[in-house]
């Protein structure tokens, strides 16, 4: 009997397995005992067809696929027949046997019925782990010529479309597997972090689904030089939330995903059409995205868009740094601000970490070619009060507004980062610059000192056009004052806002249970500090900054880092404060408190140091010319007699080939049409990019789970609810976990959509947690020790060379860091311990010189 005897028994109605038996048994065909009736009666009914489901692989020719299946589910329904399989989840599928899961056979009375019942019953098969040859046999019978019947025996051969096989989504296992994996191993952010008491889901304002239209109307109808025009003239003081971007950066590193602020922002778009704007993108939250949160920025900005049709979106755009830490060439930076533009974003509020113009140009200029803002920023610092010899004066500010509102900004912002502008200074500068420029002025502060609502009714009462505030169960501290105490502040005044201050408490009453969430991420300040005017850090980098040093182990020496902090400060010549030149501040003061160092051994020329990379590019003039130029020593020691640059960094660099970078995108994400956006990601980072695409390949899009499953993953027979898209909803349910295996292999238990789902999730902690790592002996001066915990980014060095001393040995990357570890003392390596790609911790052995005499 041929494989293809069950269509033979669907259209005739005999079992012929039966029959064969029963003849072999001497039955005679044609009586009862055979089964089979004579030839002559025999009679076909309707037209049946079947399909071999196997694990081969078309797109390999055909070659079987061995392995685990991970998820087994068979189709079922009238017409439809099963034979001969044994698979189900968690079967092995072996070499040794043959790749044939199942036979499938459906009937119907006509040809055109059993095809569409095959066609249905194939795509209800759910096969994961292995491949199958499911796509193919669908494109077959899907077929018109195998549909009318005229396909030939070359047919296979001749139709290469057959092949056309798009990669299945497998959307459900993939996030099926990374909730696996946290209830298994914990989630990477969280890990050694204080759980949450309670994470309720945060209650939504009730809304009538009535949308007036915003201020991205009147942008649309005055254009953005008649908008600033508006918000010059016009008396209200304009108000922007930071709630979205600047208020979690400087609160929760950056930890807010855009589960939840997708659900809220349909009630923004309803309730609060007045506000100027929301700050939601840009700044730290590009990186953050992509590094720790595993989501693509450009979802979340299309996202907001669609639910907020009628609202300014504001991003802060770092100038030739985009969204990075590091200056991009000049067509790298037109092309992200293109795609932002056309993503959404209305208002860019353009700075340059060292208040140097000329290296804002680029992007005010592509900013000004779209239809956005284009919202010029001066970064403040220093104290504009002071008497005497003062490097932040008036005039300071007085002539860099000129020469922004001479570049074409639309508005003029002051961005004071670290909260140091005090009321007297804010009264003044705004009072100064409203008589000398014609421009509309928008105030941003942090309130890291406690008192800095007083600076923003002290800017609001010289003329401040706009002002920044966070909702209030997201405001003070390192963020920013409180929005809805200076709407309320502003009542019944000439420049009465306008907000409803009850449909502001409604917003932040969501945001405050959301914040329970991430309570786990929250910094140990408590109140406001005036140490602040000493240390001068941005709220925005405080709560990262924590967070780095947190990774480092040294978080318990937070006074020191901050002392260190200002130190750096004076040692590099008393510079403007923001990302990323706050960042080269930072991995310095980290750097120094980790390798045990002075602010004097860091000066002493003779004394070795490992700079972090950071401070090498910034001492090249990678990042521009700081205000009264480097201090000219350290910067010799620094750079070893390298000559720095003079002009824009910029201008020195070649310009991107953007075909070659699709190309390079495509080929990650295997697609032959990657995104613009996708490929804006890489050109900025590309190494963050490529690991985030890694991550979606194995886990899918885990930024539609709940931030607590996200973080946290399940409880035993806990339930949620996930919408892929529009109609389609799975319904997740976590069972339980077997023990771990021999290999450390658990299995863990859902039920997706009410079927069972088996996941298999490799423990981390079952093997090789034991092992003994190697440390550096102090005692050895050729013995290289880790000076905090990170991952080795490339060993410079092999076996068997010689170094001298300040050779580079290799480099480790730490929380956003990247420091080169040079040779203390000259001599052989005699061994490389830790190679490339090594996850080391504080005082690991990573090699070993054998030290010349």
């Amino acid at each position: 009997i041929q494989v293809e005897h069950t269509v033979t028994e669907e259209v005739t109605g005999v079992d012929l397995v039966k029959a064969q038996i029963m003849v072999a048994a001497k039955a005679q065909i044609g009586t009862p005992e055979s089964g089979v009736p004579e030839q002559a009666n025999i009679r076909l009914n309707g037209h049946a067809l079947q399909c071999r489901v196997t694990t081969e692989n078309p797109k390999k020719g055909f070659v079987p696929d061995y392995g685990r299946l991970q998820t087994y589910r068979s189709p079922a329904g009238f017409g439809i027949r099963l034979d001969g399989g044994t698979a189900y989840a968690g079967a092995v599928i072996v070499t040794a046997y043959d790749s044939l899961l199942v036979k499938l056979t459906a009937w119907g009375a006509e040809p055109g019925e059993a095809i569409e019942r095959m066609d249905r019953a194939l795509r209800e098969f759910r096969i994961r782990g292995l491949a199958t040859n499911l796509q193919f046999l669908e494109n077959v019978i899907a077929h018109p010529l195998f549909k009318s019947g005229e396909c030939t025996t070359n047919f296979i051969d001749e139709t290469p479309s057959l092949f056309d096989i798009p990669e299945r989504k497998d959307r459900a296992t993939k996030l099926l597997s990374y909730i696996g994996n946290v209830i298994v191993n914990g989630q990477p952010e969280v890990r050694n972090r204080n759980r949450p008491l309670s994470m309720p889901v945060a209650p939504l304002p009730a809304m009538s689904a009535a949308m007036q239209d915003g201020n991205r109307q009147r942008l649309q109808a005055l254009g953005a030089r008649g908008f600033a025009e508006w918000m010059r003239e016009q008396e209200q003081v304009l108000l922007t939330d930071t709630t979205m971007r600047d208020a979690h950066q400087s609160l929760i590193a950056t930890r807010m995903r855009s589960y939840d602020m997708l659900r809220i922002a349909p009630a923004y778009a309803e309730l609060l059409p007045e506000l100027l704007s929301l700050e939601c993108w840009g700044g730290a939250t590009f990186d953050v995205a992509l590094r720790f949160l595993h989501e693509d920025p450009w979802t979340r900005l299309r996202e907001l868009r669609a639910r907020m049709p009628n609202m300014l979106l504001q991003m802060l755009l770092r100038s030739s740094n985009a969204v990075g830490y590091k200056n991009y060439p000049d067509n790298v930076v037109r092309y992200f601000v293109q795609q932002a533009a056309v993503e959404g974003i209305d208002v860019f509020r353009v700075f340059d970490s060292l208040n140097w113009v000329e290296n804002m140009r680029v992007a005010m200029d592509a900013v000004l070619e779209t239809d956005a803002i284009c919202e010029a920023a001066i970064c403040y610092t220093g104290n504009v009060l002071e008497k005497g010899r003062n490097k932040y004066d008036l005039n300071y500010y007085l002539n860099m507004a000129r020469q922004l509102e001479a570049a074409g900004a639309h508005v003029l912002a002051i961005k004071d980062m670290a909260g140091v502008c005090k009321p007297e200074a804010i009264k003044l500068l705004v009072k100064t610059l409203r008589e000398e420029t014609a421009l509309p002025l928008h105030f941003h502060t942090h309130d890291t000192s406690g008192i800095a609502a007083a600076s923003v009714l002290a800017a609001v009462e010289a003329g401040c056009d706009a002002v920044d505030g966070a909702m209030g169960s997201w405001s003070g501290l390192t963020s920013q004052p409180n929005l809805e105490s200076i709407a309320a502040a502003l009542r019944d005044t000439s420049r009465d806002p306008g907000l409803d201050t009850v449909k502001m408490r409604e917003i932040s009453r969501y945001w405050e249970v959301v914040r329970q969430t991430y309570s786990g991420f929250e910094s140990d300040i408590r109140s406001g500090t005036a140490d602040v005017y000493r240390h001068a850090m941005p709220g925005g980098q405080y709560s990262n900054l924590r967070e780095q040093a947190r990774g480092m182990g040294i978080e318990h020496r937070w006074p020191e880092v901050a002392q260190a902090y200002s130190e750096v400060n004076e040692l590099f010549g008393d510079i403007v404060k923001v990302t990323p030149t706050s960042k080269v501040v930072g991995d310095m003061a980290l750097s120094m408190i980790s390798a045990n160092l002075t602010a004097a051994e860091v000066a002493d020329p003779d004394k070795e140091i490992n700079f972090p990379e950071s401070v090498i590019s910034y001492f090249r003039g990678e990042l521009g010319q700081p205000p009264g130029g480097f201090p000219e020593a350290l910067q010799r020691k620094v750079l070893k007699g390298e000559a720095p640059l003079t002009e824009r960094p910029g201008a020195t660099l070649a310009p991107q080939d953007l075909d070659a970078a699709k190309a390079e995108v495509a080929a990650l994400i295997k697609s032959s049409t990657p995104s613009d956006t996708d490929v804006a990601s890489w050109l900025l980072y590309p190494k963050v990019f490529t690991d985030y695409a890694t991550h979606r390949q194995q886990f899918g899009d885990v930024s539609q789970l709940p931030s607590s499953t996200f973080f946290y993953g399940l409880a035993e027979h806990e339930e949620l609810s996930v919408d892929l898209e529009r109609g389609k909803t799975l319904v997740i349910r976590y069972v339980t976990t077997s023990a771990a295996n021999e290999s450390g292999e658990r299995r863990v238990f859902f039920e997706l959509n009410g079927q069972q789902r088996v996941v298999m999730v490799t423990d981390q902690s079952h093997d090789g947690a034991n092992q003994q790592r190697r440390r550096a002996d102090p005692a050895q001066p050729g013995h290289i020790a880790a000076p905090m915990p990170g991952v080795v980014a490339g060993v410079s060095v092999k076996v068997g060379d010689e170094v001298q001393v300040g050779d580079a040995l290799l480099a480790i990357e730490a929380m956003k860091m990247e420091t080169l570890l040079t040779a203390p003392c000259a001599g052989v390596v005699k061994e490389v311990v830790t190679p490339q790609g090594t996850h080391i911790e504080a005082d690991d052995l990573l090699v070993a010189i054998e030290a010349s005499e």
